[in-house]
C-alpha cells in the first residue's frame, strides 16, 4: 500500500524539478531570470502571489489551529483585501515608474544608496530566517512520509527546489507555482471529503459538535486599551488593522511579493494580479480551516488524543488514513505548497543580492561586466541561499508553532521595512539619515516587545511601522538635510 503512495510522491518530485529546469533556454538576462521577462499572464501571476503567501505553515499550520481553536484566523483576512486595496493605490504606481527589478531599487531612487542597502540588507535577513522555519515544516512533512530524520528531509527538499530555481529562474517560479497551487487546493479538497466521509453522521454531527464547541465562531469585536486587548493574537481589531499592515509590508515592501508583482506587464495586470489573488487565499484559509474542525471531529469521536506535535496533526492523519494514492497525492500536495514558497525566496534573496548589493559595485568596473556575468552570478546566488535556508532550517526545529513563529519573525522586521517605505512615499521633508535612524529606532523597539511583553504578533507590523515614521519624521525636523539628488546613480 505505501509502494503506491510513495511512488506517487516520487513521481511528482520528479516531473515538477523536470518541469520548472525546463525554462532554462529562455534565461537570457536578469530580466529574464528574476522578472520572468514580464511575459507571464495576470492570472498566473496571481497564484503565484498565492502560492509565495501559502507555504507549508499554511497548510499543516492552519488545520491546527482550528483543531485547538477556531476560525477566528480568519480575521487576519479581511486586513489582507484591506492591504491589497492600499498597495494597489500607493505602491503600484511607484514601482512602473522605469524598470525596477527590486522593492528597494525605489528606496534608493527616493533616499540613496546607503539606505538602499539597509533595507535590502533586512530583507534578506527577514526571509532568510522565515524561510528557514517553513523548510523545517516541509520536513516534518517528509518525516512522516519517508521515517527519515529532520536533518535528511531538510536536504532532499531543498536541494529539489534548489535544482528548477537555478535553472529556470521566475519564469519557472512563476509557472510551477502555479501548478502546484492547484494540486494543493484539489489535495486539500480531496482531503475534506475522504474525512468527513471518515465521519459517522457526517456534515450535521460535525456542525452539531463544531457549535457546541464554538469552532465556527470567526469574530471577536471585544475593544478595550487594555494589555490583555493586545495580547489576544487573533481579534476583529487585530485582524483589520494587523493584517493590513502586515500584507501592506509583505506586498509592498518584501522582494519575495514584490517580485511579482513587477514581473506583470504593466501596472493593471499587477493590480488585477494582486486583487484577484485576495478571493484564493480566502478560499484557502477558509478550506484549511474547516479541515481542522472535521480533525477535531474525527479525534473527538474516537477519544483519541492529538499527535504531536500540533502541527503533525493533518500529514499524519493523510498518510495513515486515506485511501492508498489519495494519500500519497494530498502529501505530494503538501510538499508542492512548501517548494512554491521555498522556489520564490530562493529567487528573490537571489535577486536582492546581485541587484542590491553586487551590480551596483560590479559596474564601477571598466570594462562593466557582462550580462551573461550578472546571469551567472545570479544562479550561484541562488545555490548560496540555498545553503543559507538549509542550515536556518536546522535551527528552527526548535520552534514551537510553526505557522505563528515564522508570522512573528517576519511581523518583527516588517514594521521597519514599511515603516521607511511610507516615509518615502507620503513625506518629502524626510531624507536618508532621519529615515535610516527611523528604521533602526523601530527594529530595536520591535526586538524588546518581542522579548519583554506579551503583545501579540498580530499588533508587530502596526507598532513598528509607527515608531519608524514618527522617528523618522521627528529627527528630520532636526537634521534639516538637503533633498536627495535623484539622478541615476
Amino acid at each position: 500500500m505505501r509502494f503506491f503512495d510513495l511512488a506517487t510522491i516520487a513521481v511528482y518530485l520528479i516531473a515538477i524539478t523536470w518541469f520548472g529546469a525546463h525554462f532554462r533556454k529562455s534565461q537570457r538576462d536578469l530580466k529574464d531570470y528574476f522578472l520572468g521577462g514580464r511575459n507571464a499572464p495576470w492570472w498566473a501571476i496571481a497564484l503565484s502571489i498565492v502560492s509565495a503567501e501559502t507555504s507549508t505553515l499554511t497548510v499543516i499550520g492552519t488545520p491546527a489551529l482550528s483543531f485547538s481553536g477556531n476560525f477566528q484566523f480568519l480575521q487576519l483576512v479581511l486586513g489582507y483585501l484591506l492591504a491589497r486595496i492600499v498597495i494597489s493605490a500607493l505602491f503600484l504606481p511607484q514601482y512602473f515608474r522605469g524598470e525596477m527589478f527590486t522593492a528597494y531599487e525605489l528606496m534608493r531612487r527616493r533616499f540613496g544608496e546607503r539606505i538602499r542597502r539597509l533595507t535590502a540588507g533586512t530583507f534578506l535577513v527577514l526571509r532568510a530566517l522565515a524561510e528557514g522555519v517553513r523548510v523545517f515544516a516541509i520536513s516534518i512533512v517528509i518525516s512522516i512520509v519517508l521515517g527519515t530524520g529532520e536533518v535528511v528531509s531538510i536536504l532532499v527538499i531543498v536541494c529539489l527546489t534548489l535544482f528548477y530555481t537555478f535553472e529556470g529562474g521566475m519564469t519557472a517560479v512563476i509557472w510551477t507555482d502555479a501548478v502546484q497551487m492547484f494540486l494543493y487546493v484539489g489535495g486539500a479538497i480531496l482531503s475534506f471529503a475522504v474525512i468527513l466521509r471518515e465521519i459517522p453522521g457526517g456534515w450535521p454531527h460535525v456542525t452539531m459538535l463544531a457549535d457546541a464547541t464554538h469552532k465556527f465562531q470567526m469574530f471577536d469585536f471585544r475593544f478595550a486599551w487594555t494589555s490583555e486587548f493586545f495580547s489576544r493574537s487573533y481579534s476583529f481589531w487585530a485582524g483589520l488593522i494587523g493584517g493590513c499592515f502586515l500584507t501592506t509590508a509583505s506586498h509592498g515592501t518584501e522582494q519575495l511579493l514584490v517580485q511579482r508583482l513587477l514581473a506583470a506587464k504593466n501596472e493593471q495586470q499587477s493590480r488585477a494580479a494582486l486583487l484577484s489573488s485576495w478571493v484564493v487565499i480566502f478560499f484557502q484559509f477558509a478550506l484549511f480551516l474547516f479541515i481542522g474542525v472535521l480533525l477535531f471531529v474525527h479525534y473527538s469521536d474516537a477519544r483519541l488524543p492529538a499527535p504531536q506535535p500540533a502541527d503533525s496533526i493533518y500529514p499524519k492523519f493523510v498518510w495513515e488514513n486515506l485511501p492508498v494514492g489519495a494519500a500519497g497525492l494530498v502529501m505530494a500536495a503538501i510538499l508542492a505548497a512548501g517548494m512554491s514558497n521555498l522556489s520564490a525566496a530562493l529567487n528573490a534573496l537571489a535577486s536582492t543580492t546581485v541587484m542590491d548589493f553586487y551590480k551596483p559595485l560590479a559596474i564601477r568596473r571598466h570594462p562593466a561586466p557582462s550580462d551573461t556575468h550578472f546571469l551567472g552570478i545570479a544562479r550561484w546566488a541562488t545555490v548560496a541561499w540555498g545553503v543559507v535556508l538549509f542550515l536556518v532550517g536546522l535551527v528552527a526545529r526548535r520552534v514551537g508553532s510553526v505557522l505563528e513563529a515564522g508570522l512573528t519573525i517576519a511581523s518583527i522586521l516588517y514594521g521597519s521595512l514599511l515603516g521607511v517605505f511610507l516615509l518615502g512615499l507620503l513625506t518629502k521633508r524626510v531624507q536618508q539619515n532621519s529615515a535610516m535612524i527611523g528604521m533602526i529606532a523601530g527594529l530595536l523597539l520591535m526586538i524588546f516587545i518581542r522579548l519583554e511583553t506579551n503583545i501579540a504578533f498580530t499588533w508587530y507590523v502596526v507598532i513598528g511601522t509607527a515608531a519608524t515614521f514618527s522617528t523618522g519624521y521627528v529627527i528630520s525636523l532636526f537634521l534639516k538635510e538637503p533633498p536627495h539628488d535623484r539622478s541615476p546613480t
